[in-house]
């Protein structure tokens, strides 16, 4: 662990820590539910546009970092998603 000059823990060891522990005393509910909560909170503070633009900004990351096969994979398991929902 890397401290500065006077011998004090960086704010990023302190919340790197402070998250281990944290994980440590909660589990996979716990988080699910803080996310659940983050996430309507954001949709009562954001319209319509907001989700597109995060949308599109998200798109246009992924397809500078994917190909073209990375596309039909994921398209072929949607598909065989779609079609075993259908099928039940």
């Amino acid at each position: 662990m890397a401290n500065n000059n006077d011998n004090k823990m960086s704010r990023e060891e302190a919340g790197r820590m402070g998250g281990e522990a944290t994980s440590r005393n909660h589990d996979k509910e716990f988080y699910q539910e803080i996310g659940r909560k983050g996430g309507e909170a954001t949709s009562e503070n954001h319209d319509k546009e907001f989700y597109q633009e995060i949308g599109q900004k998200g798109g246009e990351a992924t397809s500078k970092n994917h190909d073209r096969d990375f596309y039909e994979e994921i398209g072929e398991k949607g598909g065989k998603a779609r079609n075993n929902r259908n099928n039940d």
